[in-house]
């Protein structure tokens, strides 16, 4: 992922990334200390320390191919009332943090924009100040759309679940060690990156599009 990025970028890309990461394993942590689970802080996971989120392989795929993942948060499902409910509602909890925060990356670049536009101010730094809202948008919205993939251990799968008859929930769980194998040769191999593109780039429209039609209704 680094290779053609210069120390300018690299310098902005590793914090984004860090602040996307740490944003969605705390929402993960958060959730499910709301349901009632003391798992999380018990481990340590109610943090936007990226130390406590790191995963060796996850990091270096990360870092190789621009998608990889984080340490999954430990939870109890026990605590839940409804324990497949209660763990769908955890890992949605991941995506829509990243969500959230690529929304409000898009809302103050549009806010730049417009500053820019009415007062005239422009530069370097409102250009570079543009690019990392746009970076840490692209990179939030990234980390949504590949933990929503529905393969085993990723968010989706377990969204997914929610839907699915326990028969076969279960045994798609019993598989996840091979689906970590297969999301890695994914990935490395260049194919992720192609099919998920479509995708963030969707998202990210959908998002610029929603603030583009507010501009034009106030203006």
């Amino acid at each position: 992922m680094f290779l053609g990025l210069n120390i300018k970028d690299i310098v902005i890309f590793v914090p984004i990334t860090l602040i996307a990461l740490s944003g969605h394993e705390l929402a993960h942590a958060w959730a499910s200390t709301k349901l009632g689970d003391p798992t999380p802080a018990n481990d340590g996971r109610l943090t936007l320390n990226p130390m406590a989120h790191l995963d060796l392989l996850g990091t270096l795929l990360m870092i190789a191919t621009g998608f990889g993942w984080a340490k999954p948060v430990m939870v109890n499902p026990m605590y839940y009332k409804n324990r497949k409910a209660g763990m769908a509602l955890v890992a949605a909890a991941g995506p829509i943090s990243n969500f959230i925060m690529a929304f409000a990356g898009i809302f103050f670049l549009f806010i730049l924009h417009f500053l820019s536009v009415f007062t005239g101010i422009g530069g370097s730094f409102i250009d570079t100040l543009a690019y990392v809202l746009k970076l840490f948008a692209y990179r939030n919205i990234s980390f949504m759309v590949f933990n929503l993939i529905p393969i085993p251990p990723l968010d989706g799968a377990k969204v997914l679940g929610m839907f699915l008859p326990n028969r076969i929930y279960y045994t798609m769980l019993q598989y996840e060690r091979y689906s970590m194998i297969l999301i890695a040769f994914l990935s490395l191999s260049g194919a992720l990156q192609n099919i998920l593109y479509f995708g963030i780039n969707g998202v990210y429209e959908l998002i610029t599009g929603i603030f583009s039609a507010l501009a034009g209704f106030i203006l």
